[in-house]
């Protein structure tokens, strides 16, 4: 089994993978599920105040949500989430730009309702090749206990 609640440190940071935005992507997932002028037609971007096109914020959140999946939670005791407590956009992501993710724990605690799950706190960073932070996403994850309380350790 890949990671349990108990593996997650706070403080902890790691890099969750990589992905370059090409032109090509951005346009046909904001056609489908963002269809704004800057997101879908070059010359619309150009004369907007982003000067030129701009991937879908939705479209950034959903590239790191399948790095974290693909990268860290397959094969984990992932629950799923509860909710995303805040996401911004701090930077446009352009064509041709490469962001890397970044997960850090910033804090955990047991369930007290269903003591074999506990809850971790993660804020995710997507950093682009200028080393800029693009996106920054806080929200909490449920986990499983490897050894939930009054379980046997020995016996697993």
């Amino acid at each position: 089994m890949g990671f349990c609640y108990e593996d997650w440190q706070v403080g902890s940071r790691i890099e969750v993978g990589a992905h370059t935005f090409t032109t090509e992507e951005i346009v046909a997932f904001a056609e489908q599920f963002d269809p704004q002028p800057f997101h879908i037609d070059g010359d619309a971007a150009r004369a907007s105040v982003f000067g030129g096109l701009i991937a879908s914020g939705w479209h950034t959140c959903s590239v790191m949500m399948g790095m974290l999946v693909r990268n860290v939670l397959q094969g984990s005791s992932s629950l799923g989430s509860p909710g995303i407590d805040e996401i911004r956009w701090l930077r446009p992501v352009r064509p041709g730009d490469t962001l890397r993710m970044y997960n850090s724990v910033l804090a955990k605690r047991v369930s007290a309702s269903r003591p074999d799950r506990g809850i971790i706190t993660t804020q995710w960073e997507g950093v682009n090749q200028a080393d800029e932070t693009v996106i920054t996403v806080r929200s909490n994850v449920m986990f499983g206990l490897r050894h939930p309380q009054g379980s046997d350790p020995a016996a697993a």
